[in-house]
Formats: structure tokens, C-alpha cells, sequence
């Protein structure tokens, strides 16, 4: 789940939602993702990793981001974009399995790479700066693809 100042408001929904679900025996199912699936390259060197990527547009997929997920391909991901770029942070409140995340400036750029985050936990990942965008992968592909702070990133409509 993304953490910020301009998303407080969402915040509050969210655990307003959660409580809901909770009293209710509701939980969401796994199967349940962002609209649009996109390809994301990502050049490291002479090398292109390619992610086939959920976008989560919207405040309600941007809030449920990969939550109740037990699994993610190991070219999968999610892409969430932020216009105008901002100062982003996350958590892994009910998210089952870690993720890297990687957190891409405006230019296309990764900023930071926050591997291996651990599933379950409140305490925010935060990017360190501005950002554009984060995409989130599978927990450890950042590492063992070669996957660095400085490689570009980019998506249809996104840099290049």
C-alpha cells in the first residue's frame, strides 16, 4: 500500500475498509487485480529485463496494490504511477509474499531498489525522493537479474 501526504485521506478509507472486512468475514480475493497489464523493460547495461506489469491506476488499486496475493510470476509486476512525481512510501500490510520494489524518478532511472521487503509488516519503504514512479516485483529478481539503482526503466506512455 502506498503511504503519503496527499494520499491521508485514502489512508483513513482503507482502514475504515479493512474494519468493514474484517467485521463483516469479508476478505478480498487473490484473483482480484488492476485493469490494464502493461510491458515494462528494464535496460541494465546491454541487457533488457522484461516484466509483464498490472498498473494500478486508480486509488482503490493503488491502495490494494498486490495485497492477498500468494504467488507472482517471476516476469510479473506492478507499476504504480504518480503525476506529478512525488515522495512515495509503502508498506506490506496484508501483502503475502516480499517483493522488491523499485522506485524510478522521472527520467526513467531507478532511484532505489528495496529488495526483499518483508510480507506483513507496517513500517513504510520509503523511496528517499521524489519519484514517478514504483515497480513492484517479485521478491529477490531485482538481485538475481542483475537489476540495479541507475538502470532505466520505461513502459508505453512512460520515459525512454
Amino acid at each position: 500500500m502506498i503511504l503519503s501526504g496527499l494520499r491521508a485521506g485514502l489512508i483513513v478509507a482503507l482502514a475504515l475498509w479493512a474494519g468493514a472486512c474484517q467485521s463483516s468475514g469479508e476478505v478480498p480475493r487473490a484473483d482480484q487485480t488492476a485493469a490494464a497489464t502493461i510491458p515494462v523493460s528494464i535496460r541494465s547495461g546491454e541487457t533488457i529485463r522484461l516484466f509483464k506489469t498490472e498498473v494500478a491506476r486508480t486509488p482503490s488499486e493503488q491502495a490494494r496494490g498486490l495485497m492477498y496475493r500468494t504467488t507472482l510470476a517471476a516476469d510479473g509486476g506492478m507499476l504504480f504511477l504518480f503525476d506529478p512525481p512525488e515522495h512515495a512510501a509503502f508498506w506490506m500490510k496484508n501483502t503475502y509474499i516480499p517483493l522488491d520494489m523499485l522506485f524510478i524518478r522521472a527520467d526513467g532511472t531507478i532511484a532505489r531498489i528495496a529488495a526483499n521487503t518483508t510480507p506483513l509488516s507496517l513500517a513504510p519503504v520509503d523511496a528517499g525522493e521524489t519519484v514517478a514512479a514504483v515497480l513492484e516485483i517479485a521478491g529477490g529478481r531485482a538481485a538475481a537479474t542483475g537489476i540495479r539503482e541507475g538502470d532505466r526503466v520505461s513502459w508505453p506512455g512512460g520515459p525512454h
